[in-house]
């Protein structure tokens, strides 16, 4: 496809938005908005006759047409028309394209705009190069597929390219997707950007387009703004000139043409941002954000490690950066936690944002993820991308997982190949030991729908991918991993891919390794673990040297409806030692293995899985078992810690799976009083946090707090010695992780000391406002659990700090510590708060009404509240918002009982007819959780009861 800069003579003709004719154009657009968009709407209803047969009723775009280019102008308005009360925008666009096979139809994207009539059709249609153009027929809008069809009155002919011109309104909409517009405050003043979230499905909110990411293209933009505001877009600034059009004084950008890429890629900014810039070298790295922000040096960390990360995937893939410059921009408001837009990444405010004086370890770690997760697209996903959403598990779980080795390589204290465990492994395998699981990769005519598209998005596709693709690199050796990524990297740069392209590389680059024995090959291998849902559980009988495996689901009672074309079996690679040393790799590759290096002694212990390198669940012979229970009470540090990590959750799953006894998983926690390392404290947090959640409301509450409060005080009392008081902070950020884990459960066990600790750093605060001495590390846990203990003084105060709040990351641990108060009018309040986009932005109602549900006092609060609200929620929130389903699953976590299983039941029933959007499938996972919650509980309440009480003393 050619990459220069076309401008066609029709194009030009029109002048875009340069002449005063143009101007009476965009005039009346705005005015006739709402008339337009009812003449739209009609025809839209007129088409809902037309038969199933017809090719505008299937979602997916005709292969007749293949896009060549793009020329684009927009002109976002930054103030509300007086006419139709609206933020809009308005826009031309002509689309090259080339016939690929004959065709009387034109089929592409439109989404909400209003399209003016041109001779009475939505379009117009010209040749290029001599090609002749027929005439248009007749056009309309299809609103349930969101297509344009333009049919002609005869076909297009194979080989030819033409051209469609298209001119149209939008409304620059709060809804943070497509063009939309995000506004903040300086002062009392208030601002507003025009942004962009094209992902999945919104360019075509934007502009009519081929809106599918194999449509690749390349874009010329031009951007019309106020004088004062800056453009930004993929490429660099091509010229930026002042004009008066119609008697406005406005800004021209143009901007170079983008590389050869999908819609989903593109991004426009108009906004009044500033930035900061690297000095020198061959990409230009800057950071936008609001100038306060900017002034304060909040993206100063975000500057210095861009650099790093982006050299250290170059020197991963073996392939330049493909573009001249990296603008990473900050927006108020924001859905996702970034978007991979080329060359003009986007993020929340606290994904790039980082002060000194506010933030945490947890924010600066949380930026270097989110950074290097970004660049690792502009290579994988940007320059090869999938062929279509089904295999969305391929870009997003492969920048997951490299994103901890970029992030390593800025930040090589953090340990990050370690946190991927806790992170993306095993807080994935909760999920995907449901039967309402699902595979990474489906058939592309399973996922057709918008809302279907939007319900990838979840941690099966970002975290399992993650995990799958790490134990690929483990057992192939990340050098022989690097290499065939490279490989395929150059093999396919600019064009689109499916995941057997990427086994075929990665077989090549393992046939070159003759060290590597590989069992069979690469697909053969990890078909089984994406085609497949689930994961094993592989049980050693450590008295016999006998192994096998089965498909691991929290309750073995559930039905499975997915059939599996593997019959749930799975090539294992089992790395393991034997007492303390490592043994060789073990490749299950049968449902049963006999005769195996496992058999042991009774002095011995075998421990499998290290490094958790693998994505499975172990489970050992019971001898087996309290050997590394013993060894773990006499001599903890012979085990590494991110299996001390393991045992604790593998036991913990088993026992929910009912494959061992909960007694035997609590005992995995009776050695902590001598544990100081993260990694094992916050796998025991989560798993007692599951039983907090299933008992906080019965009598074996006071038994599992007195228990946790004597494992935990050692560990306080810790942390408060080598921090002289609690007057440093700890030097290693794992050991600072350590230091806010054993505050917040020594506070909320009741630890002598603790709570009065927290209240004198909160007093001291509401004292003096503008001094705030509570260390940020730290921050989260004391204002919850201040608030938590307080009434509407605190409450209050802690709002105006949150309203107030410059810095992102302080704003999100207030937003959060105010859904701890144990008040119900003031939870009450707080979820009529997240119906106003004023009081919490619209990109936090979902998160803050889901931190309210975690507060036992506020989770029957929300459910009443979703209840209530359902359709207003759905519309404003839910119908393609990535964060839905994690919205129904946050409120019903605790549900465990009949009655609360009825209501669910009813809640689904009475909103059938609406339907879930992306929450769908979390309906469904709700449910079974649910499920399991009432039988588990039914079935172990007795013993917990009875354990707690025989170990609390």
């Amino acid at each position: 496809m050619g990459k220069g800069f076309f401008i066609s003579k029709n194009l030009g003709i029109a002048g875009v938005v340069v002449g005063a004719g143009a101007l009476a154009t965009i005039i009346a657009l705005s005015v006739v908005y709402s008339q337009e968009k009812g003449k739209n709407q009609d025809v839209e209803a007129q088409t809902t006759l037309s038969p199933p047969k017809d090719p505008w009723d299937i979602y997916r775009l005709p292969h007749s047409l293949a896009p060549v280019s793009y020329n684009i102008t927009l002109w976002p308005r930054l103030v509300i028309n007086d006419i139709t009360g609206l933020y809009i925008f308005t826009g031309q666009s002509a689309v090259l394209f080339e016939c690929k096979k004959e065709t009387d139809l034109i089929i592409l994207h439109s989404n909400k705009l209003n399209l003016t009539l041109i001779n009475g059709q939505h379009a117009r249609l010209t040749g290029v190069d001599g090609a002749e153009a027929p005439a248009i027929q007749n056009s309309w809008l299809v609103k349930k597929t969101q297509f344009l069809v333009v049919r002609l009155q005869s076909s297009l002919q194979v080989g030819k390219r033409y051209e469609l011109y298209t001119d149209f309104t939008g409304e620059l909409a709060d809804d943070l997707g497509g063009f939309y517009r995000s506004e903040y405050y300086e002062g009392e003043i208030k601002k507003v950007v025009a942004t962009t979230q094209m992902q999945p499905v919104n360019a075509r909110k934007a502009f009519p387009c081929f809106d599918e990411p194999a449509m690749k293209a390349v874009f010329h933009m031009t951007l019309i703004h106020p004088h004062g505001t800056v453009a930004l877009a993929n490429g660099m600034v091509l010229a930026s000139v002042n004009v008066t059009i119609g008697g406005q004084d406005v800004t021209r950008t143009s901007f170079e043409a983008t590389p050869t890429m999908s819609t989903y890629l593109l991004a426009f900014v108009v906004c009044e941002f500033s930035f900061i810039s690297s000095d020198g070298g061959k990409v230009l790295i800057r950071i936008w954000a609001r100038k306060q922000a900017i002034d304060e040096g909040q993206g100063d960390y975000a500057l210095k490690k861009t650099g790093p990360v982006l050299e250290f995937f170059e020197t991963y893939y073996n392939t330049d950066y493909p573009l001249n410059k990296s603008d990473q921009i900050a927006l108020p408001d924001f859905s996702a936690g970034a978007m991979e837009n080329w060359g003009l990444i986007t993020y929340r405010e606290t994904a790039l944002l980082f002060n000194n004086a506010s933030s945490s370890s947890a924010d600066k770690e949380w930026i270097a993820t989110v950074i290097s997760h970004e660049l690792a697209h502009m290579w994988f996903g940007n320059l090869v991308t999938m062929k279509w959403w089904n295999d969305l598990w391929l870009n997003e779980g492969f920048a997951s997982y490299v994103s901890y080795l970029g992030a390593n390589s800025a930040e090589p204290t953090w340990n990050f190949p370690d946190l991927i465990v806790l992170k993306e492994v095993y807080k994935v395998m909760s999920v995907d030991s449901l039967a309402s699981s699902h595979p990474l990769s489906t058939r592309e005519e399973d996922i057709l729908e918008p809302a279907q598209i939007s319900e990838l998005f979840d941690s099966i596709t970002y975290s399992k991918g993650a995990a799958v693709l790490r134990m690929l690199s483990e057992f192939l050796t990340e050098p022989v991993f690097a290499r065939g990524l490279s490989t395929y990297l150059n093999a396919h740069k600019y064009s689109n891919t499916v995941y057997q392209d990427l086994w075929n590389h990665l077989q090549k680059s393992a046939d070159m390794n003759t060290e590597l024995n590989l069992p069979a090959s690469v697909e053969d291998i990890m078909n089984r673990w994406i085609l497949q849902m689930g994961f094993p559980v592989v049980t050693i009988d450590t008295t016999k040297g006998h192994i096998a495996q089965n498909h691991f689901l929290l309750d073995p009672d559930s039905t499975v409806n997915r059939t599996s074309p593997f019959q749930y079996e799975w090539i294992v690679p089992i790395k393991w030692m034997k007492s303390g040393a490592d043994q060789t790799l073990y490749w299950l590759q049968t449902k049963t293995a006999t005769h195996l290096p496992m058999k042991t002694s009774e002095s011995e212990w075998v421990l499998a899985n290290t490094k958790v390198s693998g994505f499975f669940r172990v489970n050992y012979d019971p001898g087996n078992w309290d050997r590394l229970i013993t060894q773990l009470s006499t001599d903890h540090e012979v085990i590494p810690v991110v299996n001390r990590a393991q045992i604790v959750d593998d036991a913990f799953n088993l026992a929910k799976a009912k494959k061992v006894s909960t007694s035997l998983a609590l005992s995995t926690t009776l050695y902590l009083q001598k544990e100081r390392e993260y990694m094992p404290w916050e796998m025991v947090d989560r798993n007692m946090g599951y039983f907090f959640l299933m008992f906080d409301r019965s009598e074996v509450y006071g038994h599992m707090q007195a228990y946790l409060n004597k494992q935990v005080t050692p560990l306080f009392e810790y942390f408060k010695n080598i921090t002289a008081n609690w007057t440093t902070i700890p030097e290693k950020p794992l050991d600072q992780y350590s230091q806010v884990k054993a505050i917040s459960l020594a506070c909320s066990t009741g630890v002598a000391g603790c709570d009065s600790l927290i209240k004198a750093w909160f007093q001291d605060w509401m004292k003096t406002p503008e001094v705030n001495r509570i260390h940020p590390n730290l921050r989260q846990t004391v204002y919850c659990r201040a608030l938590a203990s307080g009434g509407m003084e605190e409450w209050d105060f802690a709002w105006k700090r949150y309203k107030e709040a410059t810095i992102a990351s302080e704003a999100d641990k207030l937003m959060y510590a105010l859904a701890c108060t144990r008040v119900p009018w003031l939870l009450n309040r707080y979820l009529e708060y997240c119906l106003d986009p004023q009081m919490i932005r619209k990109q936090d109602a979902t998160a803050t009404i889901v931190s309210i549900a975690s507060n036992v006092v506020g989770q029957p609060l929300a459910w009443n509240f979703i209840r209530a609200h359902w359709g207003n929620l759905y519309n404003n929130y839910g119908g393609g918002s990535f964060s839905f389903g994690r919205l129904i699953e946050g409120i019903t976590r605790r549900f465990s009982s009949e009655f609360e299983l009825k209501e669910l039941q009813q809640f689904i029933n009475e909103n059938a007819e609406q339907g879930f959007g992306s929450a769908s499938q979390a309906v469904d996972q709700a449910l079974e959780r649910t499920k399991a919650n009432i039988k588990w509980v039914a079935e172990n309440k007795a013993d917990v009861l009875k354990w707690f009480t025989d170990n609390s003393a």
